[in-house]
């Protein structure tokens, strides 16, 4: 005998998106430990931080932490852009997609908490992805000018 499926939450979906996407959280939630792309999320944070403690240790010339740091950024912008997703999904199509089983009665709708989360959402994912692309082409263009002038003299 089969358990039920339990009804998934929009906005506990949304906040898990927005806290603790780095670590897959809300993919756990809504499709079980056996999602790959859950496993994901952690590994591209790991590398992303990686990329940071490269740079506290041997300095901004590091090339490597260049391509890492960056991943950070996008994965908080992701995961960001991910709960906005998820807290702005009509509950009709939330239901149909995560609650199958779950009788319409109990159909999830949005409420402040939801809004909340989508608003920090915005300013989070905003931050962190004008940060990792300024941050690319200050790199990147630092280490043109350097490079011309190693070829000038």
């Amino acid at each position: 005998m089969s358990r039920p499926a339990r009804a998934k939450n929009k906005t506990a979906a949304t906040w898990l998106a927005l806290l603790g996407g780095q670590l897959g959280l809300h993919r756990f939630y809504l499709y079980g430990l056996t999602d790959v792309w859950a496993w994901l999320h952690p590994i591209l944070a790991a590398l992303g931080w990686w990329g940071v403690e490269r740079v506290r240790f041997y300095g901004q010339d590091d090339h490597l932490a260049w391509v890492l740091i960056p991943l950070l950024g996008f994965t908080i912008a992701a995961t960001a852009l991910t709960a906005i997703y998820y807290g702005l999904m009509a509950p009709e199509k939330w239901n149909a997609r995560h609650n199958r089983a779950t009788p319409p009665a109990a159909a999830d709708t949005s409420n402040w908490l939801t809004v909340g989360a989508v608003v920090i959402a915005l300013l989070i994912g905003t931050v962190a992805l004008m940060s990792s692309i300024v941050f690319s082409f200050q790199r990147y263009f630092e280490y043109q000018i350097e490079e011309a002038r190693k070829i000038s003299q």
